[in-house]
């Protein structure tokens, strides 16, 4: 974006890396806070269909976490993408956790926690034995693991073994994970024959769609913080009408229709890229194949 040029605020397929556009899932945040401040923090398992904003969820509640509790020096929340090749084996999953923990700013701060790091390798046992001391320091961590399923596409890697000290972490209060997958944790479990209680111990949020009054807030966003609506009332009625309440059909008719305002290309041609470019999305939630348009 050059300074001075019109900045589209709706986020149609990508994931919302900005928290002044992220939109709604109080419910949803609230329960992942709720659970890590409890005693003991249970961890949950998110479960959405393709393009219901898992992504985003994770990567908000990452970012204003401390936002959202009283201590919040107890604990360090780090946010992953599971499908990176960096964790197509089981020491790069711990080397690249331990290294984006270390890096992180609150962490890199206090040497009591940077401390526990330096050591020669990172494998299954030193990771334990780090979040050991941490656990030790009164601090939580908490991983945000995206993209969950893409773990099993390497089982000589991830096996029980595997996921067992992740359970062992989990039971002893000395880890907690917010994972974000397709299907519930217990679907991939029987799939790939897998015997480890790690896949019992988290409990599920189930993404679907927004509600009216985050869909109606999503479509009223600003251009600029404080400034006014990016469109008119009578573009976001007609994005509340063909996107309904789906999070990604949402942003994408608000995304076409402010595109269309920008250029002076008018409803009509919105309304057919919509339809092009909505083909194949699960309309969660809502009857029939298509929308009904129109004025």
């Amino acid at each position: 974006m050059t300074s001075g040029s019109p900045f589209n605020p709706f986020f149609a397929g990508s994931m919302i890396s900005d928290p002044r556009f992220f939109v709604g899932r109080k419910a949803e945040l609230d329960a992942i806070t709720m659970r890590m401040t409890s005693s003991p923090p249970v961890s949950v398992n998110v479960v959405g269909k393709g393009r219901t904003g898992r992504s985003s969820l994770l990567y908000h509640f990452f970012q204003t976490y401390e936002q959202r509790v009283e201590n919040p020096q107890r604990y360090v929340v780090a946010y992953f993408n599971l499908s990176s090749p960096l964790f197509h084996r089981e020491e790069g999953f711990y080397l690249t956790i331990a290294r984006e923990l270390y890096n992180l700013p609150k962490v890199r701060s206090q040497k009591v926690l940077t401390k526990p790091f330096h050591v020669k390798n990172f494998e299954r046992h030193t990771f334990s034995v780090v979040l050991g001391e941490w656990k030790r320091q009164g601090v939580l961590p908490v991983l945000c693991l995206d993209e969950f399923e893409a773990l099993f596409h390497h089982p000589q890697e991830f096996n029980d073994g595997f996921f067992d000290n992740l359970s062992f972490l989990l039971n002893s209060k000395t880890l907690m994970l917010a994972i974000a997958s397709h299907r519930k944790l217990d679907y991939y479990q029987h799939r790939y024959k897998l015997t480890s209680n790690f896949f019992q111990l988290a409990d599920v949020i189930k993404l679907g769609n927004l509600t009216e009054e985050e869909a109606r807030e999503l479509v009223s966003l600003p251009v600029t913080l404080g400034g006014e609506a990016a469109l008119t009332l009578e573009e976001q009625r007609l994005a509340r009408k063909w996107g309904g309440c789906h999070p990604l059909l949402l942003q994408l008719a608000a995304s076409l229709l402010w595109e269309a305002h920008q250029q002076n290309l008018g409803f009509g041609w919105a309304k057919e890229k919509f339809i092009q470019k909505s083909r194949g999305i699960p309309r969660t939630g809502f009857k029939g194949k298509f929308w009904i348009f129109g004025n």
